[in-house]
């Protein structure tokens, strides 16, 4: 079964397909930008943390990473690692896991937007002030519900159709 290239939407969170992808850039001014690929970039507004291994585990390390101080030096690891998983959750925060063992984790701000992920293609997911998911999902893959609601005019458009055809 192939794996579609567009996020994959789940209760909680949504599945970032960006497995695989190696990290090319890395960009910093008063955000951290991280293009993956050729055509995906992930960029943090906000602080996070890069650890090595979950955050949950007070055993493993991590260092903080604030993008608008342009103090994101543990981030510049990251160079050529390749991701295993990434997920955004709906409440805001993104994880992102990589080959070399480090995590990066994004939480929610209360006041601005922590991150954003656009790509692959018109996809666009950004974390909202206070916690929460703004996503864009580009043309080319529209919502079950929008598809419905177009498959349904396609049908009520053909039916209301004389049929130029018949005498």
């Amino acid at each position: 079964m192939d794996t579609p290239a567009w996020p994959i939407e789940h209760e909680d969170r949504w599945l970032l397909n960006y497995r695989g992808l190696l990290i090319t850039k890395i960009s910093i001014d008063y955000r951290l930008t991280l293009l993956l690929g050729a055509d995906v970039e992930v960029v943090v507004e906000c602080p996070a943390r890069i650890s090595h291994g979950p955050l949950s585990n007070p055993k493993n390390p991590s260092t903080a990473v604030v993008p608008e101080r342009q103090d994101v030096a543990a981030a510049l690891s990251l160079f050529g690692a390749k991701v295993l998983s990434a997920v955004a959750f709906k409440s805001g925060g993104l994880r992102m896991v990589f080959d070399t063992g480090l995590h990066l984790n994004c939480p929610a701000d209360p006041s601005c937007e922590a991150w954003q992920a656009t790509g692959p293609g018109q996809w666009k997911i950004v974390s909202r002030p206070g916690g929460d998911l703004s996503v864009w999902r580009g043309e080319h893959h529209p919502s079950s519900d929008q598809a419905a609601q177009h498959t349904e005019r396609l049908t009520t458009t053909t039916q209301a159709r004389p049929n130029l055809t018949e005498k």
